[in-house]
């Protein structure tokens, strides 16, 4: 039998260099693109030289994976727990949409570099990316369609996409208003938008 992995000091302090470089990855790609940014712009943000970056990350591709994929998997479970957590479908819809307005409202950043960057992946990992996206889709679609029983698939998808282009805008949309009256607001359209009642 195995046993749990012990947490070590060292071990700690990796985990939190690795989490405040796609931290600071996330900031500098939003502002000046994938391509404007440097393994010595990444190290500096977070205090360490360009090469010490390479003892978390094989590049500056691979930051990008990690920060993409990493997202992309945050969601994809987050969006099964409340499935999962919720007793039928009319509950699930509301409470998806409260999970993806806080993801959208705490990650502008990475939504622009989502936006903008994906090309930039390796084909294998843009390829993961688009399969997480696929799935955390039609985690929505199933929910909807048992919402909506009498839908077209199709046209429920279209009301997914729909909706996370909404939500979505946040980066361009949010930054003037306080965050919970744009929480409100954008809960509000989603669910007018899922063919919902707020």
């Amino acid at each position: 039998m195995s046993t749990p992995t012990e947490t070590t000091p060292r071990s700690q302090a990796k985990a939190d260099r690795r989490d405040a470089l796609l931290g600071a990855a996330a900031t500098l790609f939003a502002r000046s693109g994938f391509n404007g940014v440097s393994i010595e712009d990444l190290g500096a943000a977070v205090g360490v030289s360009g090469p010490a970056v390479y003892r978390h990350f094989s590049g500056k591709q691979a930051v990008l994976a990690a920060l993409l994929i990493d997202v992309s998997e945050d969601l994809v479970a987050g969006g099964h727990t409340v499935v999962t957590e919720t007793t039928n479908a009319a509950a699930a819809l509301p409470e998806l949409v409260r999970f993806h307005v806080r993801f959208a409202l705490s990650n502008p950043d990475v939504i622009r570099v989502q936006d903008r960057d994906l090309d930039s992946l390796a084909e294998a990992d843009r390829h993961r990316v688009r399969l997480l996206q696929r799935e955390y889709v039609e985690l929505w679609v199933e929910v909807l369609g048992r919402v909506h029983p009498s839908n077209d698939e199709a046209l429920l998808r279209i009301r997914a996409h729909a909706t996370f282009g909404l939500l979505n805008s946040t980066p361009h949309s949010a930054r003037a208003s306080s965050k919970a009256a744009v929480r409100a607001l954008l809960e509000e359209m989603a669910l007018a938008a899922l063919g919902l009642r707020s």
